[in-house]
C-alpha cells in the first residue's frame, strides 16, 4: 500500500515537474507520504513545500514555473515577462510578477523576487496562460508587456522600454493598435506615441 501511494506520488512528479505536498489530495494520499517520498529518494526538495522528480532538466523559464507554482494568482511581468517573449538582452535575476494592490506579498524562498502591484484592468488585462514544465505560468502578453514598461520606466529605464518597443516592432510581435490598447489601459498614451511615431 505504501509503496503504491509512493509509486504514484513519484509519477505524479515526472508528469507535473513540480509538487506541492496539497496536490497529493487528489489522489487522496496524506501529505506525509511527500517526505517519506523525498527520504527515498523519489522526489527531491526544490524550496519549503515544493518538490520536483530527481535529475529533472532545468529549463531556462524553471524559476518561473517555481514561483507561479507558490503564488498561482501572481502574473510574471515587465523585465521577466520581456525574457520569457525574447524581447530584450536583459537577462534579470529577479523574477518579476505583479499582484493585485492588497493582495498578500507571497512568501517564496527558492527564488529572488520582485514584486510590483499593479490595480484594475492593468493587473487583468492582458494574461496569457502557458505551460512550463507542467505548471501552468500567468504571463502578460507582448503589447501589455510593453505598455507596462513605459509605465514603470522610472524602476526598470526608459531606455529598457524603448527597446522593448523597437524589438516588437521590428519582430512583428504585436501591431500597434494592440500597443495602443494597452498603453490606454496603463494610461501612458501620451508617452508612447512619439516613440511609436518615431519608430514607424
Amino acid at each position: 500500500m505504501v509503496d503504491r501511494k509512493l509509486k504514484s506520488i513519484a509519477a505524479m512528479a515526472r508528469r507535473r515537474g513540480l509538487l506541492r505536498p496539497r496536490d497529493l489530495a487528489a489522489m487522496n494520499i496524506p501529505r506525509q507520504y511527500m517526505v517519506l517520498a523525498s527520504r527515498q529518494g523519489l522526489v527531491e526538495r526544490v524550496g519549503r513545500g515544493l518538490f520536483r522528480a530527481p535529475g529533472t532538466m532545468m529549463t531556462e523559464n524553471q524559476s518561473l514555473a517555481e514561483v507561479c507554482k507558490r503564488a498561482p494568482a501572481a502574473a510574471i511581468c515587465l523585465l521577466s515577462s520581456l525574457r520569457f517573449h525574447d524581447l530584450t538582452s536583459q537577462n534579470p535575476f529577479e523574477v518579476w510578477i505583479a499582484i493585485g494592490q492588497k493582495a498578500r506579498s507571497p512568501r517564496i524562498d527558492t527564488v529572488a523576487v520582485r514584486i510590483v502591484r499593479f490595480s484594475g484592468a492593468s493587473l487583468t488585462q492582458g494574461v496569457e496562460t502557458h505551460d512550463v514544465s507542467g505548471v501552468p505560468v500567468r504571463v502578460y502578453g507582448i503589447a501589455k508587456t510593453v505598455a507596462d514598461c513605459f509605465k514603470f520606466r522610472n524602476k526598470i529605464g526608459i531606455d529598457v522600454a524603448v527597446e522593448a518597443l523597437r524589438d516588437c516592432l521590428r519582430q512583428r510581435k504585436a501591431i500597434v493598435d494592440e500597443l495602443m490598447h494597452y498603453a490606454r489601459i496603463c494610461r501612458v498614451e501620451r508617452v508612447m506615441s512619439p516613440y511609436l511615431e518615431a519608430m514607424l
